[in-house]
């Protein structure tokens, strides 16, 4: 089996991505959650670091995953419902985004979600298309449908989630917000990220 040297730019998304991790769990507003949502990161990072040397691949797909990871940590980080951007955003002189769009709930986790779609679609469909030897078109559709399955898994996992954990605590992890159609709609919002990656994907393979 052929193992490969990690280039250096993708040593160093691995590396930082994997300190946003733990830095996010020093001093987190919700101790006995924060872990729950941000430790899972590690262990995905290591997985990527150890396939990538068997696998190869380029610098943006990696740098796509590591992206939605930290946009995940950052939710992590305040359990999702009370991610503090209205105030970085005035800190910065900048408006509230939700007085600008008119949100009545704190929207992180719908942002994570369509950037799970968006950014997921170009790293899966790249490895099929190089390793499975896939054609664009199709793995490219396969990536889609893995974003769509991978949403439903998830959400799936979080209802378990709840079987097990005591009202409050599951509630506050989940980040329903009083939703009963939390998860359906996020389901949607990372079908929507996919279906618009892989429409830009392709665009792009026509004009290069």
């Amino acid at each position: 089996m052929t193992r490969h040297p990690l280039p250096r730019g993708q040593m160093a998304w691995l590396a930082l991505t994997g300190l946003a991790a733990l830095f996010s769990l020093l001093d987190t507003p919700f101790p006995h959650l924060a872990p729950m949502q941000n430790l899972p990161s590690l262990a995905i990072l290591a997985g990527i670091g150890i396939s990538l040397r068997r696998w190869p691949m380029p610098t943006s797909a990696v740098a796509c995953v590591c992206l939605f990871l930290v946009l995940h940590t950052i939710g992590g980080r305040y359990i999702y419902s009370f991610v503090p951007y209205d105030d970085w955003a005035r800190a910065i002189g900048l408006p509230s985004p939700s007085e600008a769009l008119g949100l009545e709930r704190n929207g992180w986790d719908r942002l994570v979600h369509f950037s799970f779609g968006a950014l997921w679609v170009h790293p899966i469909s790249g490895w099929l298309a190089k390793h499975k030897a896939l054609s664009i078109s199709l793995a490219t559709y396969v990536a889609v449908e893995f974003v769509l399955a991978g949403s439903a898994v998830y959400e799936i996992f979080e209802w378990l989630l709840t079987v097990f954990m005591a009202g409050p605590d599951a509630l506050a992890y989940n980040g329903q917000q009083g939703d009963p159609w939390d998860p359906q709609k996020d389901m949607a919002m990372a079908g929507l990220g996919a279906v618009l990656a892989a429409i830009f994907l392709r665009t792009k393979a026509r004009f290069t």
